[in-house]
């Protein structure tokens, strides 16, 4: 059974900011975590960049602010599930 880019993308901001993995939804947004601050979104890009072997552009990171809109940036990247 192959896990979701959803459930994928979950799991890296899970483990990126130290929640429960359950804390983390598919709408799960930047204002609904804590840790999820300046810093933390940058830890969140790099990690995000190691786990899907993709190079975000810079002008894209302040739109990549929760999972749905972390999900579709890498879906028109091409990466799959």
């Amino acid at each position: 059974m192959s896990v979701s880019l959803h459930e994928r993308v979950r799991e890296v901001v899970a483990t990126t900011f130290g929640v429960n993995p359950k804390v983390v939804t598919e709408s799960t947004r930047q204002e609904d975590l804590k840790s999820w601050d300046s810093l933390g979104h940058v830890n969140l890009m790099v990690a995000i960049e190691g786990a899907f072997d993709v190079v975000l552009e810079p002008e894209d990171l302040p739109k990549l602010t929760s999972v749905p809109a972390i999900v579709t940036y890498l879906e028109a990247q091409g990466t799959v599930s």
